[in-house]
């Protein structure tokens, strides 16, 4: 029997003439999801063949308030309907006021923290070309490090910054002035590689330079959920301190909540210099991003660093009306981890019974499939089954599960469901992983 929590997968394809004729074949998730899309509310998104799809990817972390959430839509269009400003560059506007006022007694204030807010081009690489550039223009050097593994962007600065192969390949120039060291665990347990790092920094003749800053994830999205320890991050903090470098937490995927708090590193017992933040942060998939920094370090000239959609006032609403709704208090962060303790039991389970192992925290949690074959195998048959779910990881073999935060128990039962019945029977048509 069809419920409210079954997904209506169609197997009709789409006409896909008009993308084959003008859109570029870089496009990607629409390889691996030949639908074409016409509405999306809550956790569905719906195809033009009257086909409904659980939405396990959520904008890759842009709508962990789920799509066209009604508060945030409300506040829009009531925005829109008075004729608010749509673009204001970086004039001072009611839209952006509220925000920033929504943003200081909401989130800096009850969390101790003194961050300037810097309105960056509409995307989580501007928010770290800002960074790297402004680390460099406080310290006077020009080396950043950044981690095995980790993503940044795909413009050159964070490219630069960016682990995997494939993505800087297609740079077409040298990536310069990073150095890519070890994150937690890259070497297995036994081998602590903050202290690597140090001993690098310490050593006049190890050949690293002196670095501007030191960029990092507390858990790595694309770089296949792995997840930086307390105790690493703090280390990490301790040795951009003593060696002169500005410490920058990215926190574009793994912030407004994915994790738990409404910054990543909350709780793990360090401060970063500079926070990078973007994907949800507009809570209704509007271009945004932000660059934070302490106060000190604010020493651009006027225009100094600039973009022309930092003024994005629609996205400054729905921000807004985001904090307003899930953060003035600590009930959505309660019921983030009481989810998040489903997930990471159902992925423990499934992942016990074929010898596989679970990755992640809070909402940002996978399982290790241990080939990024087999676990296209498995993202294609959840879709079939109509959930929406990708990879990450070096060799695309993680799946990754990044949930809408908002979402009904019932409804995330169900797509965990679809997961493990897509994993169970990958997992038995496959020698080289022991099924049960």
């Amino acid at each position: 029997m069809m419920t409210s929590t079954t997904p209506r997968p169609t197997t009709t394809m789409p006409d896909t003439g008009i993308y084959d004729r003008r859109e570029s074949v870089v496009r990607s998730y629409a390889r691996s999801m030949p639908r074409q899309f016409t509405k999306a509310q809550d956790v569905w998104m719906h195809d033009n063949q009257g086909g409904r799809y659980l939405d396990f990817l959520s904008g890759c972390s842009t709508l962990n308030y789920g799509h066209n959430h009604p508060v945030l839509k409300q506040a829009l269009m009531d925005y829109i309907a008075t004729d608010g400003i749509a673009h204001g560059l970086d004039l001072h506007t009611d839209a952006k006021a509220e925000f920033l006022g929504a943003l200081e007694s909401i989130i800096l204030e009850p969390r101790g923290l003194d961050y300037r807010v810097m309105f960056t081009g509409p995307t989580g690489t501007n928010a770290v070309e800002a960074a790297i550039k402004l680390a460099r223009k406080v310290t006077g050097r020009e080396m950043v490090i950044a981690f095995t593994n980790g993503f940044h962007g795909m413009t050159l600065g964070s490219l630069a910054c960016t682990g995997n192969a494939a993505k800087r390949g297609g740079a077409g120039v040298p990536l310069s002035h990073v150095a890519h060291l070890p994150y937690d665990g890259y070497h297995g347990a036994d081998v602590d590689t903050a202290e690597l790092l140090a001993q690098r920094l310490e050593d006049p003749s190890s050949g690293l330079d002196a670095p501007a800053a030191i960029l990092v994830e507390t858990v790595q999205g694309e770089g296949g959920l792995n997840v930086a320890s307390a105790a690493w991050l703090r280390r990490i903090a301790a040795i951009a301190k003593e060696h002169g470098a500005l410490l920058i937490v990215d926190d574009i995927q793994a912030g407004c909540g994915r994790t738990g708090g409404f910054f990543s590193f909350e709780g793990l017992g360090f401060t970063p210099d500079i926070v990078t933040m973007a994907k949800s942060l507009s809570g209704m998939g509007l271009p945004f991003a932000l660059t934070l920094f302490r106060p000190e370090f604010d020493q651009w000239s006027p225009g100094e660093h600039n973009g022309t959609f930092r003024g994005n006032n629609h996205a400054f609403v729905t921000a807004t009306a985001a904090l307003r709704h899930f953060w003035a208090d600590d009930a959505f962060t309660r019921d983030i981890a009481r989810r998040a303790e489903i997930v990471a039991q159902r992925l423990e389970t499934i992942a016990a019974r074929h010898g596989l192992s679970t990755k992640g925290r809070g909402m940002m949690r996978g399982i290790d499939m241990g080939s990024g074959d087999l676990a296209a195998m498995v993202i294609a048959s959840c879709f079939d089954r109509g959930l929406i779910i990708e990879t990450s990881g070096g060799h695309d073999e993680i799946i990754k599960v990044l949930a809408p935060l908002v979402i009904d128990d019932a409804v995330l039962s169900a797509g965990l469901d679809i997961l493990e019945r897509s994993i169970d029977e990958i997992a038995h048509a496959n020698f080289d992983i022991a099924a049960e």
